[in-house]
């Protein structure tokens, strides 16, 4: 009886030993994140293996201290040319597979990004005296005469959450302001996987000047030195660092988050628009890059205006993406703004008569007063959710950041001006602008020569379903991501806009030094567009009579 009761216990034992082997094996197997491992862990040891390999966690510190392995050489280049080249083994930036990301669209999953090199891909961050960019959030109320901005700049410039509803389901929504940009951008740029603390390693320098939120305090009721104090002084500021010897500043970049006509004020008189920051000679070398640009200059680059939707993975976008192939849109077009009786060849009240006319073909959403359903995020999407096409005429300037908000609902922008999108965001919008959109000659709307909804209805079905694909796939490549996260394997507004600038400041560290802008700036559009001055298909669009109409000149 006694090894009966011996032979008992030690079965129990065995499978309570059993048992606790299983729940570790389990718990490793499917519960334990090893994405979460570091990277020097995650990359360079072999689990399967057990191989180890030292140089490899040696390139791999390198890398994350900020500087590649061919730091040394890259510094001693520089010293001599004033360039930062390509490292001596040829090493190549990895790109992610199209092909992962494009089966991971039609799943809804998301896989890791292939690591990238960082050769020729290291930015430097100035720190700018608080002045420029922290003082102004802690100042937040200040920068708006007839709006808190405080509560844009919450959660990382991001604005309030929206509520996850039927409108914008279950992904990440904010009430972001389309002013706030530049905050936005700061704090994506804290996440760049290839900063370094040693400018003469970076193959680019940014600025974080907020030169937006500092301008906007002026902008109303306030002299000319009031407004052009700030860039005064950052730019006497940038001259006393030594990064400006390199290239004189041609390596230097900053975001200013707003239109451009807002810092081209071409005149020293208190009743003129704006300040002066894109005018004076240091912005001559720098990259600029704003919501909306100068047709007519080089120095300045359009980028996406924010839009609602800062999705925080793969997964979230993708979501959404299918969410929007899938939706039935009642209406054939809409429009959401309001007229522009003091601009006189405006031809917004033509398109709100015809949306009138139109009846259940088009849908209206008038912006008239402080209390307009504009104002909010819920309508607004709901609008472009439930339309095919969406209609962007020109209104104060080009630009609307209305274009983008459709474009993250699936509907298809239909513009009436080139420069109200295609010469502006080249590095987010494919060239090809008949993939995406469509354009009805503004001049054939004035005076209703020609009838939108017949435009519109002649167009293939086929031939919509394909344009709406491609608006659907342009979701991640005009929004922001959110700046506390990470996409996996997709490129956002902030990713094309980084490589743009690397690839522009790369082109003028070649040139050389004194590299400018080759031929009539005025005609700085066209080249960029076309690649050369001779298409002449769009110069009615550009003329001396278009650039006074838009920005009083």
């Amino acid at each position: 009886m006694e090894s009966s009761a011996i032979i008992l216990r030690c079965r129990n034992h065995l499978w309570l030993v059993a048992f606790t082997l299983f729940v570790v094996w389990y718990l490793l197997l499917y519960v334990l994140d090893w994405s979460s491992l570091s990277p020097i862990t995650q990359n360079h040891v072999s689990i399967q293996s057990g191989k180890f390999n030292p140089v490899d966690i040696t390139k791999t510190t390198n890398e994350i201290n900020g500087m590649s392995p061919s730091f040394n050489r890259v510094k001693d280049r520089r010293n001599k040319h004033g360039t930062a080249e390509e490292t001596t083994n040829g090493e190549k930036p990895i790109k992610p597979l199209e092909e992962i990301v494009s089966k991971n669209q039609e799943t809804g999953k998301s896989s890791e990004k292939p690591r990238l090199s960082c050769s020729g891909r290291y930015i430097y961050v100035h720190e700018i005296p608080k002045k420029f960019n922290d003082d102004l959030i802690d100042q937040c109320q200040s920068l708006d005469n007839w709006t808190n901005m405080c509560q844009y700049m919450m959660n990382k410039g991001l604005g309030q959450q929206l509520p996850r509803d039927k409108i914008f389901g279950n992904t990440g929504f904010y009430a972001t302001h389309q002013f706030s940009l530049e905050v936005i951008f700061h704090n994506r740029m804290k996440q760049y996987d290839c900063l370094t603390n040693d400018s003469s390693a970076a193959s680019a320098i940014f600025v974080p000047y907020y030169a937006g939120l500092d301008v906007a305090r002026y902008l109303w009721g306030s002299n000319v030195s009031e407004r052009d104090s700030g860039s005064l002084e950052i730019y006497k500021w940038l001259k006393e660092q030594p990064e400006w010897e390199f290239m004189s500043g041609r390596d230097h970049f900053l975001v200013a988050g707003r239109i451009t006509w807002d810092f081209r004020r071409g005149v020293d008189e208190d009743s003129a628009w704006g300040n002066k920051l894109m005018l004076l000679p240091e912005a001559k070398n720098m990259t600029i890059l704003t919501i909306e640009s100068s047709p007519w200059n080089s120095n300045d680059f359009a980028i996406p205006y924010p839009t609602y939707f800062h999705p925080s993975n793969d997964r979230e976008v993708f979501q959404w993406q299918n969410r929007m192939r899938k939706l039935k849109r009642r209406y054939l077009f809409s429009f959401a703004g309001a007229p522009r009786p003091n601009i006189g060849d405006s031809i917004r009240s033509e398109i709100m008569s015809q949306c009138q006319k139109s009846r259940r073909k088009c849908k209206l959403l008038e912006c008239r007063n402080a209390g307009n359903k504009c104002l909010k995020p819920g309508y607004l999407m709901k609008l472009f959710q439930s339309s095919v096409f969406c209609l962007q005429p020109p209104g104060d300037s080009f630009t609307r950041r209305s274009t983008f908000d459709s474009i993250v609902a699936g509907c298809i922008p239909v513009f009436f001006h080139p420069a109200s999108a295609y010469v502006q965001y080249l590095w987010h919008l494919p060239k090809n602008y008949e993939k995406y959109s469509v354009l009805i000659p503004e001049e054939g709307v004035k005076g209703n020569k020609l009838s939108i909804e017949a435009q519109l209805e002649k167009i293939p079905k086929a031939k919509v379903a394909a344009m709406k694909e491609e608006v659907v796939k342009l979701i991640p490549k005009v929004s922001y991501a959110d700046p506390r996260s990470r996409l996996e394997t997709l490129e956002d507004a902030f990713d094309l806009t980084v490589k743009g600038v690397l690839e522009r400041v790369e082109k003028l560290r070649v040139q050389g030094r004194n590299s400018n802008f080759v031929g009539d700036e005025e005609y700085s559009w066209k080249q960029s567009f076309f690649g050369t001055l001779g298409n002449d298909e769009w110069d009615h669009y550009f003329k001396r009579r278009s650039k006074a109409k838009y920005w009083g000149k």
